[in-house]
């Protein structure tokens, strides 16, 4: 019996698809993506406060819209592990530092938000941008998400907890242990 109908074609093809499509997740997750090499090789850094959403302070947060620059700048500063310039033009790379709160409304019950159909996260996050100072391109982006509380100091810890996550992924991206780890 001859086997060329459509029947046959598209059931090998389905095969093949099926066997290439069980392969991805290992073959996509293999090799990470190469780290640009500007990363790496900054020495002095340029931090821009790129601000934060109105409502977040003085509540759910304590302090000013300029808290999480200050922290974090403080922080990258103790670390020792790069010269921070006042000017942008003086820098290797430009971390933009930024706290976002959706506008979204929050949904009636967590279990309701649904990032695959298109629902945002409701939770405020930091976003730091990394640019190369020559060519003004973005190099790299973190995200960090604030967890939600109910008491002030729950609040201000989970915010000093996501920024401190976001500037260890930093440092861990430059290849740069922390201080205390060395």
């Amino acid at each position: 019996m001859k086997r060329t109908g459509f029947g046959f074609r598209s059931l090998a093809c389905a095969a093949l698809l099926s066997a290439v499509a069980a392969l991805l997740p290992q073959l996509a997750f293999a090799q990470a993506g190469p780290v640009p090499p500007a990363i790496p090789a900054a020495k002095k850094i340029f931090v821009s406060n790129a601000g934060g959403d109105s409502g977040l302070f003085p509540s759910p947060f304590s302090g000013d819209p300029d808290r999480a620059y200050t922290q974090f700048y403080s922080s990258l500063k103790a670390s020792g592990q790069f010269e921070l310039v006042a000017d942008p033009a003086d820098a290797d790379l430009v971390l933009e530092l930024q706290l976002i709160a959706h506008s979204s409304p929050l949904r009636a019950r967590p279990d309701e938000v649904n990032k695959a159909n298109g629902a945002p996260d409701p939770l405020p996050m930091f976003r730091l941008l990394i640019y190369d100072r020559k060519t003004h391109y973005i190099l790299w982006t973190f995200t960090e998400s604030i967890e939600m509380a109910y008491l002030q100091k729950t609040h201000d810890r989970n915010f000093d907890n996501a920024l401190s996550a976001l500037l260890m992924d930093f440092q861990a991206l430059a290849r740069k242990a922390p201080a205390a780890a060395r």
